[in-house]
């Protein structure tokens, strides 16, 4: 794969972060972004090519698109989209503002760099768009509403999208990651803080075991692997001849799409409600 060239967004640790040495281990030419400057500076340090994209600022994410290409003469032959953030609470509890915060980045960022993407993946003849689902975009889990909200409509928006290029050289593919080894707990706290009023809620009561989960280290959650293991399926999705639409990792993962083909709804939801 000497000489192919990807932009991965979401880089300053976990996945992304994986993702971005392991595709340079491969051979390919890695443009490695991140939402903080800061990331994208310690990112060049270590040899990458760093753009500075965050899905919540469109100028963000056009110039950074722009610097790619300029720096590849116009082309880009893959996209993983795979920065996203948490805001863990209660549906009831989650304000309007806190929904649209998140859908900002973990949806509609996603969406905007794609469409800019596309009609240069079309212009050349080829060209990949992997998105970076979860478990929980085939199932939901409580105090996760926010997050699955955004990756159930990811995981809408991007069949649809591979449909409709079907009749295109462009290959679009989901990730379905479970239970990875990043910082995406401990990153959701401000959100959870900014926009939670748990001390209100009327769930107070119940919230102390969230509240623990987010500000007590615990250790790996079970069945959790590294992040090198959505590399690997990353990979694949990447140089298969027919690539398929989902690559699962992790063992919840396969479960739960195993479960939500063969289980009505309720004893869906009485299996994850015993978790």
């Amino acid at each position: 794969m000497t000489g192919k060239t990807i932009l991965i967004t979401g880089c300053s640790s976990g996945i992304g972060f994986d993702a971005a040495h392991g595709l340079r281990d491969a051979g390919w030419r890695v443009f490695a972004s991140c939402r903080a400057e800061a990331d994208c500076d310690r990112l060049r340090g270590l040899g990458f090519d760093s753009p500075r994209i965050d899905y919540a600022d469109p100028d963000t994410v056009s110039a950074g698109l722009d610097e790619v290409l300029e720096a590849t003469g116009g082309t880009l032959d893959a996209l993983y989209n795979n920065g996203a953030f948490a805001c863990p609470g209660a549906v009831e509890d989650l304000p309007r503002d806190a929904l649209r915060a998140i859908f900002e980045v973990n949806l509609f960022g996603y969406h905007d760099l794609t469409r800019q993407v596309i009609p240069v993946m079309r212009a050349q003849g080829h060209g990949r768009i992997v998105n970076c689902s979860s478990v929980l975009g085939l199932a939901p889990m409580k105090w996760r509403g926010a997050y699955v909200a955004t990756k159930f409509a990811l995981e809408g928006l991007t069949d649809v999208l591979r449909i409709e290029m079907r009749d295109t050289p462009i290959k679009v593919i989901l990730i379905e990651p479970g239970p990875i080894t990043s910082s995406i707990r401990a990153k959701a706290i401000p959100h959870f803080e900014r926009w939670i009023d748990w001390h209100g809620s009327a769930r107070a009561g119940q919230y102390g075991v969230l509240r623990d989960r987010l500000y007590t280290d615990s250790g790996p959650d079970r069945f959790e692997l590294p992040a090198s293991a959505v590399t690997k399926r990353l990979l694949k999705a990447l140089t298969a001849r027919n690539p398929a639409p989902r690559y699962f990792v992790t063992t919840p993962t396969w479960i739960m799409g195993t479960l939500k083909r063969l289980l009505p709804s309720r004893a869906l939801d009485w299996v994850i409600d015993k978790g």
